[in-house]
């Protein structure tokens, strides 16, 4: 029999849904999933109800347009116990805007260093867009994070004292070594570079280190083609992979090299743990709140030493701190920080 607060029904307002294929999606369908497990009935507010463009300099992202009128009778129609806001774009300040007029509390999460990923793309925006990011979270009664280094980042920067963790996870029974992949061997030792190819991400870095063996690229982005076409004669690009694919892959890899500095946890760490993998990054927030240095990984400037020195370490350490790392544990904190304004 379920219990009255299993049937309470939370409202998910996000500006990125599938198909498309990034790390808030992931968090959010691994979350929603499990919500639903524990008898939560979840109502989606997303792109594909409104009319959108692609977001300049980001195209796999629809960027929606006059979403106000249309979030307003969404809201209302859903008759929710919980709202919580995932996303800072269009949508999710249409949603922050109804609920402050009709003062409906609600919960936010900072997934990602947007402002970092917009002056990359846009120089000089960073300032502003910080600005507005600590306004859009100001007003929620919890802003949920992924780490403790990322909740003081925030609160040094200004942000409202109302930032609460809530850690990731990773599918520990999908992410495990396949001892017998069905994939043609390759010539040891296996670095690899797993992930979005695009500018915050820095693949480039990897792409550039001059490693012995074999250099694998498992991804596909904006990126994609200039790169192949710069590298492809040193590194092997094998294009997006998913599921059980992905880890037949990763289940031929020994180090998994991660440039980017931009992280707020960095999911593909946990997962290339789960698979025994040691993590080869720089000294940044994301890597540094789960490797422990000469246990997993390395964390250097120099990712050429630090990939070369990871080749010694235990595949079962990394496994082990993986497990450390549950959908199940992160759904129950954000339960336990998401706010039900109904009894």
């Amino acid at each position: 029999m379920i219990k009255h607060h299993m049937k309470k029904k939370i409202l998910i307002v996000t500006d990125v849904w599938p198909p498309l294929l990034n790390g808030v999606v992931r968090v959010q369908d691994a979350l929603i999933a499990h919500l639903k497990a524990k008898g939560y009935e979840i109502v989606a507010i997303e792109p594909s109800q409104f009319f959108t463009i692609p977001t300049p300099t980001y195209p796999e992202i629809r960027f929606a347009l006059f979403a106000r009128r249309r979030m307003r009778r969404l809201i209302a129609e859903a008759n929710v116990d919980a709202v919580h806001i995932m996303t800072e774009g269009p949508l999710g300040w249409a949603a922050r805007s109804v609920c402050l007029a009709r003062g409906i509390p609600f919960t936010t999460w900072y997934h990602t260093q947007f402002h970092h990923y917009v002056d990359i793309r846009l120089r000089g925006l960073l300032r502003p867009i910080y600005w507005l990011l600590r306004r859009f979270h100001a007003s929620a009664v919890h802003t949920m994070v992924s780490t403790e280094s990322l909740k003081q980042q925030l609160l040094s920067a200004g942000f409202k004292d109302n930032i609460v963790i809530v850690p990731l996870g990773v599918d520990i029974q999908l992410f495990m070594r396949n001892p017998a992949p069905p994939l043609p061997e390759l010539p040891k030792p296996v670095f690899v570079y797993f992930g979005r190819l695009a500018p915050e991400k820095s693949p480039e870095e990897f792409l550039k280190l001059d490693l012995p063996g074999t250099k694998l690229v498992i991804g596909d982005g904006p990126d994609r083609e200039k790169l192949q076409k710069k590298y492809g004669a040193k590194n092997t690009f094998i294009g997006y992979k998913s599921g059980q694919e992905l880890v037949n892959w990763l289940s031929l890899c020994d180090v998994f090299v991660f440039p980017s500095r931009t992280e707020t946890f960095g999911l593909v760490v946990v997962e290339a743990l789960a698979c025994g993998i040691s993590v080869a990054a720089h000294s940044v927030m994301g890597p540094r709140d789960i490797i422990t240095e000469g246990k997993e990984g390395y964390l250097s400037e120099d990712l050429r030493e630090a990939a070369l020195k990871c080749l010694a370490l235990s595949r079962e350490n990394c496994r082990a701190t993986a497990e450390q790392y549950s959908w199940e544990h992160s759904a129950e904190a954000f339960l336990q920080h998401l706010f039900f304004f109904r009894s």
